[in-house]
């Protein structure tokens, strides 16, 4: 905490002091955004059962342009949860631009795997309330890595194309006895000398770029150097859509997402040990998890009216299934109502009923949540 707290005092006093000396040149910009949320559970779980008023997150983001050429930036976030007050640090990154069709960046950074993590993640951007299963905690993908990346964007006979292509320290193999065989993301240090390589690809075929279909994957060597299982192997891949578009007899704007994530890890045999240290082996094959998540909202943006005009009505399922041999067993399902009112483009108010059931980690599980959230774009 202490270390984050150094960094955020040196960005704004470095940005500040070098926007003076060469405000011609550069630039210096706090941006962010920030939610507060009211919760209730209603859960098979008695002990989980209540409800609760949440102090919500601020996540302040730091730009600085350098140059035409050069930028940095850098997001923390601030939360408080559960008595505890928290700073993370989300991702800071340098880029530089080549050309028109190519930038490079190196540092910690959102990657580019399918297109939730990267740019529908923000509370102020996410149309509901909570993640889709398997993509905020106990993800079976990656959300972000330190490396560098080339990425850009070209024109290709009459459409669209972008591309992203990285290398990263990648994800950890989890050989303990509460997480064996499932993969650890975010780490900001390698466990060997390998380097996950991984990439998107983006086709927007239409004009006005209301649809993109798009292609990611990585491939990494996961497990600790110097152990036996330093040479396991995951493949992970995502197909991602979106589809915005205004449809006049509708009388307002679709806005379609969906995303399709699956990673696979060699097949191993973990020795584990249990709460007296008795040591067992556990086999894991076909280990593959994957998750999903398929969203519609639609906006009366032509209405005459200006308070149905604000509205937003989303729906959302989602799905996240892990081996069942593994530790950290799932096979939930989720199916998540909402209705918005956009206070302004920037600021809306959530009203979200989730159902979720299936198996967790720790038994079966039948959840009914509802939200009220109250979300902010800075």
């Amino acid at each position: 905490m202490k270390k984050l707290l150094v960094l955020l005092a040196i960005i704004v006093s470095v940005g500040t002091t070098y926007g003076q000396e060469k405000s011609k040149e550069s630039r210096f910009m706090v941006r962010g955004y920030g939610s507060a949320s009211y919760i209730s559970l209603d859960s098979a779980d008695e002990h989980d059962s209540g409800s609760s008023f949440n102090m919500g997150t601020f996540a302040p983001i730091f730009l600085f342009k350098a140059s035409d050429k050069l930028m940095f930036e850098a997001e923390l976030e601030f939360e408080y949860e559960h008595g505890e007050f928290e700073i993370m640090l989300e991702y800071a990154n340098l880029s530089y631009i080549l050309n028109d069709y190519m930038t490079v960046r190196a540092g910690k950074f959102i990657l580019p795997f399918g297109t939730f993590g990267e740019r529908l993640h923000p509370s102020w951007i996410n149309k509901l309330a909570s993640m889709p299963l398997g993509f905020g905690h106990g993800a079976v993908s990656p959300s972000s890595g330190v490396g560098a990346e080339v990425r850009g964007a070209f024109d290709f006979k009459g459409s669209k194309i972008n591309y992203a292509l990285y290398a990263t320290n990648g994800p950890k193999l989890k050989t303990d006895a509460h997480g064996a065989g499932m993969l650890e993301f975010g780490l900001t240090d390698d466990n060997n000398k390998n380097k996950a390589i991984g990439g998107r690809l983006g086709y927007l075929p239409f004009s006005d770029s209301s649809l993109e279909l798009g292609f990611s994957f990585m491939n990494a060597t996961v497990g600790d150097a110097h152990t036996d299982y330093e040479d396991t192997k995951a493949n992970l891949f995502a197909y991602d859509l979106s589809y915005v578009k205004k449809i006049n007899p509708l009388g307002g704007v679709i806005d379609i997402k969906a995303q399709y994530n699956q990673s696979t890890v060699d097949d191993r045999t973990y020795e584990i040990h249990d709460e007296n240290d008795v040591p067992s082996d556990l086999v894991i094959n076909d280990n593959k998890s994957t998750a999903y998540y398929a969203q519609l909202s639609y906006k009366p943006t032509m209405s005459n009216n200006d308070f149905i005009k604000n509205l937003e009505f989303v729906g959302r399922m989602s799905k996240v299934e892990t081996p069942d041999a593994s530790p950290e067993t799932s096979d939930l399902e989720s199916t998540t109502f909402g209705i918005n009112y956009w206070l302004s483009w920037r600021s809306a108010i959530k009203v979200n009923y989730q159902l979720i059931d299936g198996i967790g980690g720790h038994g079966a599980v039948d959840d009914k949540v509802f939200t009220i959230q109250w979300v902010i774009g800075l």
